[in-house]
């Protein structure tokens, strides 16, 4: 019996980077082998290679990739397994802010492996955006618990593996819009608005005739009478 054909599955990867915390100085590796069990998976991990091997029952094939890493990294990890996937977290081992300019110490383009853009965050942008999810313990095979919604990102990427010319500003996300807001708002009646607020011009009108016409039983003015002429002044003769 021929043995099962070996194909090289997809690799997907991000990463953060810190010169004070390993927990945030780390590799997310995503290999895209799905239907494998766990009891047919092998990885091995090295400070500077990870070889992965599984056979898939749907597809009756090997999956095997061997990544030969840009710099070192610590031999545990983090791992989630699901049908679709196996996820890790890879330490990496020295402790500085710069990023990896690649993932795999050969400068050549690897036709199989791409940029995780689900996971990946510019370097200068990697300490506002939350944390992903650390998938529970550290290393073994078994699949952690409460993680099967986990995996998945096939088809996702298109790069050689390196970070140039990308800008995520994902965080962010871009403002995506008044979600729900019409494109016409109602402030109210106009009508209504000019009931409640008479004019100006209404107000002087009122005004004037009011100014206009006499209070009722008002006696109507009369022609001021001339004054009675008054005597000239006496003058007394001094003898």
């Amino acid at each position: 019996m021929a043995p099962p054909e070996q194909v090289t599955p997809e690799v997907l990867w991000a990463q953060r980077s810190s010169s004070t915390d390993a927990s945030k100085n780390i590799i997310y590796l995503t290999i895209m082998a799905p239907d494998v069990s766990e009891s047919k998976t092998k990885l091995d991990i090295t400070a500077t290679r990870l070889t992965f091997s599984g056979y898939s029952d749907t597809k009756k094939v090997t999956y095997h990739v061997e990544l030969d890493l840009y710099g070192e990294i610590e031999t545990e990890a983090k791992l989630h397994h699901t049908a679709r996937d196996v996820e890790l977290i890879l330490t990496k081992k020295k402790l500085e802010t710069e990023y990896w300019p690649r993932l795999l110490k050969d400068k050549a383009k690897a036709h199989f492996l791409k940029t995780n853009f689900d996971k990946w965050v510019d370097e200068d942008e990697q300490n506002v955006v939350p944390d992903e999810p650390d998938y529970g313990g550290m290393g073994g095979m078994g699949g952690m618990p409460g993680m099967g919604g986990m995996g998945g990102m096939g088809g996702m990427g298109g790069d050689d593996g390196g970070f140039g010319g990308i800008d995520f500003s994902k965080l962010g996300g871009g403002a995506g819009g008044m979600g729900g807001m019409p494109g016409d708002m109602d402030f109210g009646d106009d009508e209504h608005q000019d009931d409640e607020e008479p004019g100006l011009e209404d107000e002087e009108e009122e005004s004037a005739e009011k100014t206009e016409k006499p209070a009722a039983g008002s006696a109507k003015p009369t022609a001021t009478e001339p004054e009675a002429t008054k005597a000239p002044p006496k003058i007394e003769e001094i003898s």
